[in-house]
């Protein structure tokens, strides 16, 4: 049996799959800001897009994307902001979601993109 964080893992390789596939770079992976990580930074067409990975072994009770809560949100716009001053992003950004069902029978992946936008005080 897998433990969570192989699972996870493979998780975020298939989303790098899905996204080489789909004509994005991948810019970083884990990058870490304080305790707060994102998953994935890719880029296409100048857009800078940070990418949370949510997985399940079945969407019965709920889709994984829903596990991305406003709390998770704050802490991924608060890495996000973190890279783009430490690496002097000027290109557009944006918030996706990357929702994988893992099943024996195939893998269902879901990107969403522009999954959630900051909120402006």
């Amino acid at each position: 049996m897998s433990t969570t964080r192989e699972i996870g893992a493979k998780a975020e390789d298939l989303a790098v799959e899905f996204l080489l596939k789909n004509g994005y770079a991948i810019l970083d992976r884990n990058w870490y800001s304080a305790h707060h990580e994102v998953d994935i930074i890719a880029s296409k067409n100048k857009i800078v897009c940070f990418v949370e990975v949510k997985s399940r072994a079945s969407n019965y009770i709920q889709e994984p994307y829903t596990a991305v809560n406003r709390n998770k949100q704050q802490m991924l716009i608060s890495a996000a902001n973190a890279y783009i001053r430490t690496k002097n992003i000027d290109d557009e950004v944006r918030f996706d979601v990357i929702s994988i069902i893992l099943a024996q029978n195939g893998n269902k992946i879901d990107h969403i993109e522009n999954a959630f936008y900051p909120k402006v005080r």
